[in-house]
């Protein structure tokens, strides 16, 4: 088996390096990852400036891009095939509910699937990583790489894997959970009067939705969402049909 190994923390994360060693035990692991942090970077693609990919150890690239990036090439030019199973992880921080959006974990794990490969990610709801919860989080993901690899997984679907610190008491199948926004930008003066601004300044939280993954993760389980690249509301057709649209033409 030929597995991807990616992140958005950057190539030298403890995360990544013990997501890679628990992989191994499974086939051959090639290391594309960032160069360094690009966390909350989201889907984003290099397409303005050439990329460049050093390889500081043997099938460990790192790459001046994105998650995004480094799934494209370590797939089309890196690789010496296409992988078998593309990994996103181990994230320093959960990824859950509204946040998979600018997750550079989670898109990593969808850039592969948009690429027709099948794709985790996974991360650990922690600032501080601990032997103990790496170990924990590296032979979790280890069981469902070996799970997808003998199964397969859905069409257009991929897997958002958020691991609990400390104790972990089981595993839940989890749908997307819905965050609780407060007051996310501060603004302040610099010593010369001049404004900035600091995004992501206060706390905020989640919502309490059973079966969501946040609250999988308040009681000690492992969150497994199955994520899907189609967006396509079907459940908006009714509501929406009697919006006209075609008189939105006028007359030409």
């Amino acid at each position: 088996m030929l597995i991807l190994v990616t992140n958005d923390d950057g190539v030298r994360s403890l995360g990544l390096r013990s997501l890679a060693l628990a992989l191994g035990e499974l086939g051959q692991v090639v290391v594309v990852a960032p160069d360094r942090n690009r966390s909350a970077i989201g889907h984003a693609l290099t397409l303005e400036h050439p990329l460049r990919a050093e390889e500081i150890k043997p099938q460990v690239f790192a790459v001046d891009g994105t998650p995004t990036d480094c799934v494209n090439l370590g797939s089309h030019g890196l690789l010496s095939r296409r992988p078998d199973l593309v990994v996103s992880g181990i994230n320093r921080g959960s990824n859950m509910g509204d946040d998979i959006s600018y997750s550079g974990t989670v898109c990593a794990a969808l850039e592969a699937t948009l690429m027709g490969l099948p794709a985790f990610a996974v991360s650990l709801d922690t600032d501080r990583f601990c032997d103990k919860d790496l170990t924990v989080a590296a032979n979790f993901s280890k069981k469902i790489a070996e799970m997808i690899l003998k199964n397969g997984l859905p069409k257009e679907t991929f897997l958002n894997v958020n691991i609990p610190s400390g104790s972990c008491s089981g595993v839940q199948l989890t749908r997307q959970g819905k965050r609780r926004y407060g007051e996310s930008v501060v603004s302040k003066q610099d010593p010369r009067g001049r404004q900035y601004y600091w995004i992501g300044g206060s706390e905020v939280g989640f919502e309490d939705i059973p079966g969501s993954d946040y609250n999988a993760l308040q009681q000690g389980l492992i969150s497994v969402t199955p994520l899907r690249t189609n967006m396509t509301n079907e459940n908006t057709y009714a509501e929406m049909e009697c919006w006209s649209f075609d008189s939105m033409l006028g007359e030409n």
